[in-house]
């Protein structure tokens, strides 16, 4: 492959045991800097060039044939080797799925990893395979049962041939946090504030804010928004023609000023800007 490829999935009401939301390969990885971490297990692994990750106070450098998996709300960020010759070029997928837990903790995967090719796997050939059979389909989301089966094979076959390198432990401070995030995941586009995740929490919104700091190095709000950046993020890029008005609704900004102005703060350029930039035809 030399085309960037990318395909994302909204996920159903009653999900798979395994569930893709976003598969793709860049053959010039961007930066990315995630606080608050990804709501969903995360796999990146590099074909060419050089990547660097940084994660609980370590840094690991992902070379052709490195890959790693984050678990959910692993706070992180991940960029290009400068010093390297060739560009960064990856393959990642983004899964998660109504039996993810059971079925991770069964393989004992369930948990951020690094991992390395051996003779007997090939990342790459896995993700090419799905990227494939997903782009020789009109409509990609008939494939999902299928592509589903094909995640699982991988992960199998990461398990059983992969060499994993370096695990990373869970952090205790997100345990004590996870049913406020999984509910913010839920509830961004509303109207809510620190008042009202401090009920949530039943903490006062002092202890909410320690308890934040210590996990992401964020306050409550702050990771409110990035929530609500990301799922901008992602709408600019797969609705091309929803108006920047209503994807400040649908994420929970009171009007489309406050959210360019947010989103430009947070990411160095306007909303649409980053659409012409980063949206794909499918």
């Amino acid at each position: 492959m030399d085309e960037k490829k990318r395909y994302t999935f909204s996920l159903p009401e009653n999900p798979l045991p395994l569930y893709i939301e976003s598969i793709g390969y860049n053959p010039y990885e961007q930066d990315f800097n995630r606080k608050e971490g990804y709501p969903y297990f995360h796999w990146l692994h590099t074909v060419r060039g050089k990547g660097v990750i940084e994660l609980s106070n370590h840094s690991f450098s992902l070379t052709p044939g490195k890959g790693i998996l984050l678990a959910p709300y692993t706070p992180h960020s991940y960029y290009s080797d400068h010093e390297a010759k060739e560009d960064w070029e990856t393959y990642y997928i983004t899964f998660t799925g109504a039996a993810i837990d059971p079925i991770l903790n069964a393989l004992d995967m369930n948990y951020s990893a690094v991992y390395e090719e051996t003779d007997n796997i090939s990342f790459s050939s896995h993700m090419e395979k799905m990227i494939t059979k997903l782009g020789n389909d009109t409509d990609p989301h008939h494939l999902s049962h299928e592509i589903s089966s094909d995640l699982y094979q991988f992960l199998m076959h990461l398990k059983k041939d992969g060499q994993m390198n370096n695990k990373l432990s869970v952090l205790q401070s997100f345990e004590k946090i996870r049913s406020i995030v999984e509910w913010l995941e839920q509830v961004y586009p509303q109207d809510i504030g620190l008042l009202e995740m401090s009920k949530k929490a039943q903490v006062s919104a002092q202890h909410l804010n320690t308890m934040f700091h210590d996990t992401f190095n964020i306050s409550p709000y702050s990771f409110l928004v990035q929530l609500r950046i990301r799922e901008a993020k992602r709408i600019l890029m797969t609705t091309p023609d929803l108006s920047l008005k209503e994807i400040a609704k649908q994420v929970g900004f009171n009007n489309v000023s406050h959210f360019v102005t947010t989103f430009r703060k947070r990411e160095g350029i306007t909303p649409s800007t980053y659409r012409n930039l980063h949206h794909l035809s499918r």
